[in-house]
């Protein structure tokens, strides 16, 4: 079964802006997005890094209950998870 490459934006859907998510962004320099269901760890990894110009160290996936799926986004050293959490309005 062939699919075409998902576009950067039609990965990330939006980022998630729960109590625990934001714990995360300061004590992890991680930031938590519901992204495409179809979309594999190295898709997400390039739609970040692309659509917000940072440096991505690793990805984790889940399904959450509600059957979305959520992606652990962790930064690299020298980028700040907070500055892209104002950039995307969450903080």
């Amino acid at each position: 079964m062939f699919m075409n490459k998902l576009e950067y934006h039609q990965v990330i859907e939006y980022p998630v802006i729960t109590e625990k998510a934001v714990n995360l962004i300061s004590a992890n320099n991680r930031v938590v997005f519901i992204v495409n269901k179809l979309s594999t760890k190295k898709d997400i990894k390039e739609a970040v890094e692309k659509l917000y110009n940072v440096k991505v160290k690793t990805v984790t996936t889940l399904f959450d209950r509600q059957n979305r799926k959520k992606a652990f986004v962790t930064l690299k050293k020298g980028y700040n998870a907070q500055d892209l959490a104002n950039k995307l309005g969450i903080i």
